[in-house]
């Protein structure tokens, strides 16, 4: 890597965040020139950023002085940063309780960045789930049981993004790979409430999964029961969905959502 170029990057993304704070603590929206001034910093750089973050909706401008500020755009994402956090803390002991009675590992996941992204994980004494399924990895969206339901949230032009930047790789022999039969799933994973996954991202593991709302009405995580396709059969999952399904309920009523429909996904 050139050592010039990748000081150059960080002295940019410095002043980028040095620009944030410092509006951040403003009073009043600000002209150009008095925002330079203030972090001692070229006009036009400055400007290069505030348009940046005027794009992304982080900074808005005055209609009539043309003066900057900060929108509350950081502190929805701020917020979201805090749920999170919160989150794993309100399901563990929902979570540990469906460990315990079905004797597998049990997921819980958002979605960041177009990936899964597991924030915590239930492994059963004696029963130590051979996936790579660990606190802070990453899965893919479009072959696993909880991202399936993450893409419930999709609209069909965030769902072409998606496959643009990710792709649809093929993990086994039974990943889905065209757009067409992921739609196609997508709307299954809707009219029966919770998703599979059928050895799709790792040969020989199953999962199901169930969505977590909350108060906004959007499924804002979700977690799963996974094991070998060897103990997860089909009569597996059709004697404990009732229990599962009741415990997806618990946990989004306890999240502010007060009307989960049990048998589909909104």
């Amino acid at each position: 890597m050139n050592t010039t170029t990748h000081s150059s990057s960080n002295q940019s993304s410095e002043k980028l965040i040095r620009l944030i704070e410092f509006l951040a603590i403003q009073d009043e929206p600000l002209r150009l020139i008095d925002i330079s001034k203030a972090l001692s910093m070229n006009s036009s750089t400055v400007f290069r950023f505030l348009t940046t973050l005027m794009n992304l909706n982080y900074v808005a401008q005055e209609p009539d002085s043309s003066k900057y500020y900060l929108t509350y755009k950081l502190c929805a994402l701020g917020q979201q940063v805090k749920h999170h956090q919160q989150l794993p803390k309100t399901a563990r002991p929902i979570l540990r309780e469906l460990a315990k009675k079905v004797g597998e590992t049990v997921c819980l996941a958002i979605d960041d960045n177009y990936q899964v992204v597991y924030i915590d994980v239930i492994e059963v004494p004696g029963q130590i789930s051979r996936t790579m399924k660990r606190i802070g990895n990453i899965a893919p969206l479009h072959c696993t049981g909880i991202g399936k339901l993450l893409l419930t949230n999709y609209s069909n032009a965030q769902l072409d993004e998606m496959i643009a930047r990710m792709g649809l790789p093929r993990f086994t022999d039974k990943t889905i790979t065209t757009k067409d039969r992921l739609s196609e799933e997508i709307r299954e994973t809707k009219m029966r409430g919770y998703a599979l996954d059928d050895e799709e991202c790792e040969p020989g593991t199953r999962c199901i999964a169930f969505p977590v709302y909350d108060y906004t009405n959007k499924i804002i995580a979700g977690f799963s029961v996974t094991g070998s396709a060897l103990r997860l059969t089909d009569e597996f999952f059709q004697a404990n969905l009732p229990y599962m399904t009741q415990l997806a309920v618990q946990l989004s009523n306890q999240l502010g959502y007060q009307n989960l429909n049990a048998a589909a996904l909104d």
